[in-house]
C-alpha cells in the first residue's frame, strides 16, 4: 500500500487495483479470499480503511470461486421469453436467486450459467452475476437476468427509475373488496430473519414505497388480488399486505396464521420494460390453493 493509496476504504482499493465490480469484491471478501498484513479478513472489514504499507493480499483458488457460480446443468431452467442481451426465467418457490457462498448449489444463476455461461462476469459479477433484480426465496414467478453489460446496465436503471411495470398475484387473508393505493415508510426492522415493518418518514431507515392493489376474486376467507408496485423494497408486497390488514396466505412472519399455505403465497405474474417482457403462469401450489378456494365457494 503506497502513500497515494493510503486512506483508500479496503472495498474500493480491491475494486481498483483488481479491476472488480463491487459484487465481486464483497463475494470475494465474503469468502474470506483477502489478508490485511497477513490477517484474514471478512465482509465486515469492506469500509476499513487502509494505512500506508500495509499489505493486502489475494487467495487465488478463492479468487476463482468467488467470481464463479458453479454450474449446475441438471437443474431444471424454465425460460419465459428471451431477447438481446437478456432472458426471463420462471423461478420457483423455495430456490434462492444466486448463491451466497463459493460452492453453494441449488440456486437458479446455478441452473442458468450451466446453459448460458456468458452471465458470468455482468453486471455485479460474481455470486450475482447478471442478476437484475430478486425474488423473495419462496415468491415464485418472472425473474429476469442479462447476458450483456450494456443490456443490464439499461435494465438497472430503468428499474431505479421505476420505469418497470411489475404485476403479481396474491392470495390473502379475509375479504378484501374494490383497489387502493399503498403508500407507506419502510424499514428492515430485524435482520436474519428478515422483517420490514412501516416507520415514520423520519426516520433515518425509511423508504418511500408504493403500490397499487386490487380484488379480482373473494372467497369466504381469501381473496385474490393483484398487485402492481412501482418502487422495490425488501418484502414491500408481504408487509404493505399485512399493513392492510390481509396478510399473505402462508406469510407467518407478517402474522398469517400457521398452517394456512406451505410457503407465501405471490407470484410475480409478469414484467415489462419497453421491448423486454414476460409472463409466467401461476405457480403450481398457487394454483391449486385457488382452485380449491374456488371449489369450497362453487366456482
Amino acid at each position: 500500500m503506497s502513500e497515494a493509496e493510503a486512506g483508500a476504504r479496503l472495498d474500493v482499493f480491491l475494486a481498483r487495483v483488481l479491476p472488480a465490480s463491487r459484487g465481486q469484491v464483497r463475494a470475494l471478501l465474503a469468502a474470506r479470499g483477502v489478508s490485511v498484513d497477513g490477517g484474514g479478513v471478512d465482509l465486515g472489514a469492506k469500509g476499513r480503511i487502509l494505512a500506508a504499507g500495509q499489505r493486502v493480499a489475494l487467495s487465488e483458488p478463492t479468487v476463482a470461486a468467488a467470481s464463479a457460480p458453479e454450474p449446475e446443468p441438471e437443474a431444471e431452467l424454465r425460460v419465459l421469453a428471451a431477447g438481446d442481451g437478456w432472458l426471463a426465467l420462471d423461478k420457483p418457490a423455495g430456490m434462492p436467486v444466486h448463491p451466497l457462498a463459493p460452492g453453494e448449489r441449488g440456486t437458479l444463476l446455478n441452473a442458468l450459467v450451466a446453459r448460458h455461461p456468458e452471465v458470468t462476469g455482468v453486471g455485479e459479477g460474481g455470486l450475482r452475476s447478471g442478476v437484475v433484480h430478486r425474488l423473495d426465496v419462496d415468491t415464485s414467478g418472472v425473474l429476469l437476468f442479462a447476458t450483456g453489460e450494456l443490456r443490464w446496465l439499461d435494465l438497472r436503471e430503468a428499474f431505479r427509475s421505476h420505469k418497470v411495470e411489475k404485476r403479481y398475484r396474491a392470495l390473502v387473508h379475509g375479504r378484501l373488496a374494490g383497489e387502493g393505493e399503498l403508500v407507506l415508510h419502510l424499514a428492515v426492522v430485524r435482520h436474519r430473519p428478515a422483517r420490514v415493518g412501516v416507520v415514520p418518514a423520519s426516520d433515518g431507515r425509511s423508504r418511500r414505497t408504493e403500490l397499487r392493489w386490487r380484488s379480482l376474486e373473494t372467497f369466504e376467507t381469501a381473496t385474490l388480488v393483484e398487485v402492481a408496485p412501482r418502487t422495490g423494497f425488501l418484502h414491500q408486497i408481504r408487509a404493505s399486505l399485512a399493513e392492510l390488514g390481509h396478510p399473505l396466505l402462508g406469510d407467518v412472519a407478517y402474522g398469517a396464521p400457521e398452517g394456512s399455505a406451505p410457503r407465501h403465497l405471490l407470484h410475480a405474474a409478469s414484467v415489462a420494460i419497453d421491448d423486454v417482457a414476460a409472463e409466467s403462469p401461476d405457480a403450481e401450489d398457487f394454483a391449486a390453493e385457488l382452485a380449491r378456494l374456488r371449489a369450497r365457494a362453487g366456482v
